[in-house]
């Protein structure tokens, strides 16, 4: 019959817990040494119980040799970071256009120059990418409120114009009725003329 897989999470047993991390502790310890020895590795290990007791490995002779080599590795790393940081940054500011982006980040992710890219220098494309796509949607915002304006601001022209043309056409419209009232008022004024005309011959006929 095989073992019996432990659920790793913690133990509610007060009891069991205190056991369980003696023999623990204890496997730990002994394969830490073991790895020390197998591996010719400068180990170390530091455990804190629950009520705060220190229990401490060390493969040489000073365990605080040890942990100040972890800090100095850790700042190194630190520096060398950054200094990755600063070149990729300075590598990656130059690129001043969509365009020219979008063929270095092609050009970055064929073969077999995809093998040579870090992390650090996807992150950068993406970044740069994200940027590009966020001036694209600005500067398309931009063109689309200024066509926008654009077009109503010939609507308002066509609109003006279209009101000058009603009253100009009004305003000719007004002048014919006018001449064509004058001309009416002419004739009527004829039409009493030519009776005094026939009046006066047949007054001249009767003399």
């Amino acid at each position: 019959m095989g073992r019996k897989k432990v659920e790793i999470k913690r133990i509610e047993d007060k009891s069991s817990r205190q056991v369980t991390f003696s023999k623990r502790r204890k496997g730990l310890l002994k394969k830490a040494k073991e790895l020390s020895i197998l591996c010719d590795a400068d180990v170390a290990v530091v455990v804190f119980s629950n009520r705060g007791r220190l229990y401490d490995f060390s493969s040489t002779n000073s365990l605080t040799e040890i942990v100040q080599q972890y800090h100095s590795h850790v700042e190194a790393e630190k520096e060398s970071s950054a200094e990755v940081l600063d070149t990729e940054h300075s590598k990656y500011s130059s690129f001043m256009t969509v365009g020219e982006l979008l063929q270095t980040v092609e050009r970055q992710l064929e073969e077999p120059a995809v093998d040579d890219l870090s992390v650090t220098d996807l992150v950068h494309l993406e970044d740069q990418l994200q940027t590009a796509l966020m001036q694209a949607r600005s500067s398309k915002t931009h063109l689309m409120i200024e066509s926008i304006k654009s077009l109503r601001e010939k609507e308002k022209l066509l609109s003006e114009e279209n009101k000058h043309l009603e009253n100009q056409i009004a305003t000719t419209k007004n002048e014919r009725e006018v001449t064509n009232g004058t001309m009416a008022l002419d004739f009527t004024n004829l039409a009493p003329a030519s009776m005094n005309c026939r009046q006066q011959k047949a007054t001249l006929n009767f003399l």
